[in-house]
């Protein structure tokens, strides 16, 4: 099934086909950019670079979501992510801002942007009431257990499956309830985010009944823990991976976001843009945007033996 287009403050992006979300960290401490304190400038750069590879939307954030991370203050994150964003914006693409506080949200809406990505789904004081009254912005909520400083200690054995469709859905109903339109709303299932590694690779085979929700699904694997586990690396913070390790978890981040479109995802947030970009272009020559076996396991055993 197509999705009609995501409407967000500035664009109607098409999901007829895939679209690769670029991540722009503004950040000290991220789980992904190994431990590297981004500038403004490097991050505006940073943008001009994922645009040029093919990126179809930038995501930035000012705020590390990495397992265990500390909250910094709205006027920290805004300080971070203002100049970026008002950059971003004059560069023609869509724009989203990575957030949870309301504070940083509201100023980055007055700014332009297109899309609020929220991990916590719009729970926080006053979310729902700001973007209910923006005329047309992008909505991304997300499922997470707990917060980033406690997630990876609040996870639960089971099939976590039925808890974030449930969640989701419960989330969809009250943004609609507060007056965003469904046109609006995007949703995550928050892959690493309060869950297990078997519970991440259950997202992905059951992804379909999360696809019942009715709204397109933005998927995030991009350098995660649990990939670094499957391919027996270590998981943690990887400012000691080596340019090798680095190339093997970029690898399988690709192959990762493949699965989730085959899967059905129509929007996937990467930091390796050039890479995903022309697994995408591969997986639709072959002719396989909705997930045929046969091409899936071709364009996946290629990919897992790219260097």
């Amino acid at each position: 099934m197509i999705s009609p287009p995501w409407r967000t403050s500035r664009h109607d992006i098409d999901l007829a086909r895939p679209r690769v979300m670029g991540i722009v960290n503004v950040t000290p401490d991220s789980f992904s950019d190994h431990g590297v304190t981004i500038a403004p400038a490097q991050a505006i750069a940073r943008c001009e670079q994922l645009l040029k590879e093919g990126a179809d939307i930038l995501d930035v954030g000012g705020e590390s979501s990495r397992p265990g991370a500390v909250s910094v203050s709205a006027q920290v994150e805004l300080d971070r992510v203002r100049p970026v964003l008002a950059a971003a914006l004059r560069m023609g693409c869509p724009v989203s801002i990575d957030t949870v506080k309301v504070e940083v949200m509201r100023a980055a809406l007055d700014l332009g942007v297109d899309i609020v990505n929220d991990i916590s789904a719009l729970r926080g004081a006053g979310a729902l009431e700001l973007l209910g009254e923006h005329a047309r912005c992008g909505v991304c909520l997300m499922h997470m257990r707990g917060a980033p400083a406690t997630m990876q200690t609040d996870t639960a054995e089971g099939d976590v499956v039925p808890e974030v469709v449930r969640f989701l859905r419960e989330r969809i109903e009250a943004a609609v309830a507060a007056g965003i339109a469904r046109a609006r709303i995007v949703v995550d299932p928050g892959i690493g985010f309060g869950k297990t590694p078997a519970q991440n690779f259950e997202l992905l085979a059951r992804q379909a009944t999360l696809q019942a929700l009715g709204v397109p699904l933005l998927v995030g694997w991009s350098r995660k823990s649990t990939l670094a586990a499957a391919i027996g690396l270590a998981t943690e913070a990887p400012q000691g991976r080596s340019d090798d390790e680095r190339s093997r978890l970029a690898t399988a981040s690709v192959v990762a976001a493949v699965l989730a479109v085959q899967r059905g995802a129509r929007i996937v947030r990467v930091h390796d843009v050039a890479a995903t970009v022309a697994a995408l272009a591969v997986l639709a020559a072959a002719g396989d945007a909705g997930g045929g076996a046969d091409n899936r396991a071709v364009v996946s055993s290629a990919l897992l033996r790219t260097p």
